[in-house]
């Protein structure tokens, strides 16, 4: 039997993806499990065949940002390990957390509507792979005596999302919610 090759999808197919993913990121982020597919389409500059073309349902376009907002954490949180300044590193990957915060309080209906086998595993793996670098994050700075002991990767994340979601959504939000997890960084100084 002939081995099958998957092609590499074209340089504008892969861009078109970016730009439906960015798009969904806003739209489905301030509109929730009811945001237009049609206004994601626009606002990415395609057409609604395109955008169903990549991703066949919504459920399908939610799963892809909300991992996409992961990776993208994970990423942020092993960037920021070689930072000078674990504390002010600790602050800068809780500040990109709002981000994903956003997106995921519009979209919180929807996932839970698609909770698959699939999408658990892989927020569980998304989820080990980003405790495993915020943790390296905190040992850095314990190491060099700037933050105290006793503060896992589990504390930051229940803290960030506790503070998150006690604040009403309104148009100071976010403004708010930064001010207060500045506060709490300051207490995990040594």
């Amino acid at each position: 039997m002939a081995e099958v090759r998957k092609r590499k999808p074209r340089a504008d197919a892969q861009k078109n993806r970016e730009l439906l993913l960015e798009a969904a990121k806003e739209i489905l982020g301030r509109g929730g499990p009811n945001a237009s597919l049609d206004a994601v389409a626009r606002r990415a500059g395609v057409g609604i065949g395109t955008l169903y073309r990549h991703f066949p349902t919504r459920e399908e376009l939610f799963m892809a940002v909300f991992s996409r907002e992961l990776d993208q954490l994970i990423v942020t949180a092993e960037d920021l390990v070689e930072r000078d300044d674990p504390l002010e590193a600790i602050r800068s990957w809780l500040h990109a957390n709002v981000d994903l915060v956003e997106t995921k309080r519009g979209m919180l209906g929807a996932m839970s509507l698609v909770v698959t086998e699939d999408l658990k595993q892989g927020y569980t793996e998304r989820s080990s792979l980003l405790r495993a670098a915020v943790d390296r994050l905190l040992d850095k700075g314990r190491s060099i005596g700037e933050i105290r002991e006793g503060v896992s990767a589990e504390d930051l994340m229940q803290t960030l999302y506790a503070i998150c979601y006690a604040r009403q959504p309104g148009p100071d939000w976010r403004e708010n919610v930064l001010r207060i997890l500045d506060i709490f960084v300051d207490g995990l100084k040594k």
